[in-house]
């Protein structure tokens, strides 16, 4: 543990112009305020701040950072309020340390809530001030060394993930890739112990045994460059068990059947002499093709710059070699801490791109582990570069689609896109990008985002967006729904319901609004009865079970709805326009529209029925046929052409059944109506290709 005076002196090294004074009065309130309380390894609860704001000084930060992690656990921790920090110390300090502050542990929530609702707190505090983010990533790496300590396996196990999931991933996108191996090895240790085990003893075993062949190739490297008349530095090293774990577990591969597990570091002057690095390697031996990445002209999006390339090194060794410059490494290893972005007399330099992405997922996010998931695909995927057609540059997640790429411009872009071409040619909005695409982003003010572009979308920025019109849709749609339910349910009354009538069921309902009660009415949370005996109090009588109801004498029209959002076309009966349908509404779910005369219904007697209709000029929706084809050349072609002359597109078509002389086909057909379906079906079965072809 740090001493008062070395931790000074650490910080007066790097800032002769420190507050001696400041330092000295956090030291010991800290100490005086922590006591007694002892930490799981035995040791004095101070000793955890003390080492944190010796790991802030390592990154040679501000004073203010200094005292922050000194006093990041008062408030949690002992009786220290936030007010009292702010007199003795200062608002700026006291602003650093409630934002670090650790949210109080919540009764009954899951992990997964306890680990987004962290989240949310630091990437709100983040967003505000980045220091927040760099204390905090401290705070839990010097945890995570000594979580050996904690008896409990459980607890460890979770401490672990919620490491590996949001803070190593967090380090990763601010470029302190010293902190997020650090983490990843530690976290993997007790999330997964024998792995751990297994592969250090493997690599333990390697160095044992390679007779030095590490040093022997770093020297042959440095030979070539010297030969090259390039002065370098180079070093070498086993790959980190956690990568080693990963790639095992992604290409399906055992240990001894990879190839890179050595990796080498050529570090130079400038990113001059990078390339020059880079050339005489090449010369010297072969590159392994796909294996060339250039960080520097194209740097990642938490700044990260460097060459990658891998060699064919001797007897047809791969060796894995970066090439940076000093500047680099250094910045590369400590990202944002490395080349600070405060200045004297400034405020903090530093939202991100993906800080600002995150925060907007934040604000949308409709619960804990929508916001975990989003913020996981946020931070976690490997990138490619994309081109506007202005040429601005932009970094996605791999297996990204048109679709991400408009968000990432720009929400409204996302929202109104309608098509893209890529590289100048038109493409689906689902085409996944590929590395050094040109994007152009086709839209229209009338259009809306879709549900279905939930089942492509990888970004959480876009998922985010999707998610928040498709909840605001849903609740429009289901109003709608209520609408017209609750003027049938007022034409059963036996009396006119007047506005104050309205406004006093409100009150008796407890609901704030016209629309609160339509979609309490739309989602089935308060039944027809309920309604009835809040407008008129007396006029359903519970206890009068004998009493006669009218029916509902009239349907509603589910014309304009969205399919999915208010209400879902049965898979079992495949409803289209012309068939004679019914609504099956269950509490909390959207309407389920089946054919009259559809055998699940029998199972929907838990259900609230609705009558419904189509609406005038209602057009389109899924058919699903059976078709059996005779075992023939040409038969499926037949069918196909049926399809396509009555204008009628195939959205799945699936073998179910290959009986010879047959085969049975399951067609899902887009059709206008009823009578469109019949006249194809009719087709069908005079065609000499169709042995029997009936709807399912």
């Amino acid at each position: 543990m740090l001493r008062q005076y070395e931790l000074v002196e650490r910080v007066r090294s790097y800032d002769p112009d420190a507050d001696e004074d400041l330092l000295n009065r956090a030291y010991v309130f800290s100490v005086q305020k922590h006591g007694s309380q002892k930490r799981a390894s035995g040791d004095p609860y101070f000793s955890h701040p003390i080492e944190v704001a010796g790991l802030m000084t390592d990154l040679k930060l501000d004073q203010q950072t200094i005292v922050t992690a000194l006093l990041h656990d008062t408030v949690e921790d002992t009786l220290t309020t936030v007010d009292e920090i702010s007199k003795l110390f200062g608002e700026d300090i006291a602003r650093l340390v409630d934002g670090v502050t650790k949210l109080s542990k919540i009764e009954a929530q899951t992990d997964d809530e306890r680990a987004a609702e962290n989240l949310r707190k630091f990437l709100l505090a983040m967003s505000d001030d980045i220091r927040v983010l760099l204390v905090k990533l401290a705070d839990r790496l010097h945890n995570m060394r000594t979580l050996h300590f904690i008896k409990s396996e459980a607890k460890r196990k979770r401490i672990a993930h919620e490491t590996m999931d949001i803070y190593a991933p967090l380090a990763e996108r601010i470029g302190m890739y010293e902190y997020m191996r650090e983490m990843q090895l530690l976290a993997f240790r007790h999330m997964e112990p024998e792995a751990y085990e297994t592969i250090t003893g493997r690599l333990k075993a390697i160095k044992e045994g390679d007779e030095g062949k590490v040093e022997k190739i770093a020297g042959s490297i440095q030979k070539a460059l010297s030969s090259g008349g390039l002065a370098a530095e180079v070093s070498g090293r086993e790959k980190h068990p956690y990568s080693i774990w990963k790639k095992m577990a992604e290409r399906h591969v055992s240990f001894e059947q990879l190839t890179d597990i050595m990796a080498f570091r050529v570090i130079t002057d400038n990113s001059a002499e990078c390339y020059r690095a880079l050339g005489i390697l090449h010369e010297k031996w072969k590159m392994v093709p796909g294996r060339f990445k250039d960080y520097i002209s194209t740097p990642k999006r938490n700044g990260y710059r460097s060459i990658h390339t891998t060699i064919m090194h001797g007897d047809n060794m791969r060796v894995e070699i970066q090439i940076r410059s000093e500047r680099m490494h250094r910045d590369n290893e400590y990202g944002l801490a490395a080349h600070w972005a405060y200045k004297q007399g400034g405020g903090p330099d530093g939202q991100a791109g993906w800080i600002r992405d995150l925060i907007e997922i934040l604000d949308h996010a409709e619960d804990a582990e929508e916001l975990l998931e989003n913020t996981k695909l946020a931070m976690y995927q490997d990138r490619i570069f994309a081109f506007t057609p202005k040429g601005t540059l932009l970094q996605m997640p791999k297996g990204s689609t048109t679709v991400d790429f408009a968000y990432a411009v720009h929400t409204d872009l996302g929202n109104q896109a309608v098509g893209a071409k890529v590289n100048g040619r038109h493409v689906p909005l689902r085409t996944q990008l590929t590395n050094g695409d040109v994007v152009e982003i086709l839209k229209s003010g009338g259009q809306e985002p879709q549900p279905g572009w939930l089942s492509f979308v990888i970004t959480g920025k876009a998922r985010a967006a999707i998610r928040r019109f498709v909840r605001y849709k849903e609740r429009d749609e289901l109003i709608e729904i209520g609408t017209k339910l609750y003027d049938e349910i007022i034409e059963r009354l036996p009396g006119k319901v007047g506005k104050k009538a309205l406004k006093a069921a409100l009150k008796r309902l407890k609901l704030k609004d016209d629309d609160e009660l339509m979609l309490a009415i739309g989602t089935r949370d308060i039944g027809d009865r309920e309604v009835m005996e809040a407008l008129m109090p007396g006029s359903a009588n519970e206890n009068d079970d004998d009493r006669e109801w009218p029916e509902q004498d009239r349907a509603i029209s589910i014309k304009g709805l969205t399919p999915g959002v208010a209400f879902t076309l049965a898979e079992c009966c495949h409803p289209v326009p012309g068939d004679r349908i019914v609504g099956l509404r269950r509490s909390g779910e959207n309407v389920e529209v089946h054919a009259i005369d559809c055998m699940q219904l029998a199972d929907g007697v838990d259900a609230d029925w609705v009558d419904l209709s189509w609406g005038q000029g209602s057009d389109g929706a899924a058919a699903r046929l059976a078709v059996v084809l005779h075992d023939k050349p040409g038969t499926l072609a037949e069918m196909a052409g049926i399809f396509g002359f009555h204008n009628a597109n195939i959205l799945r078509l699936r073998m179910t059944n290959r009986d010879s002389p047959f085969h049975t086909f399951e067609v899902d057909l887009e059709v206008h109506n009823v009578h469109h379906l019949m006249r194809i079906l009719s087709a069908l079965r005079a065609s000499d290709a169709v042995a029997q072809a009936e709807r399912l």
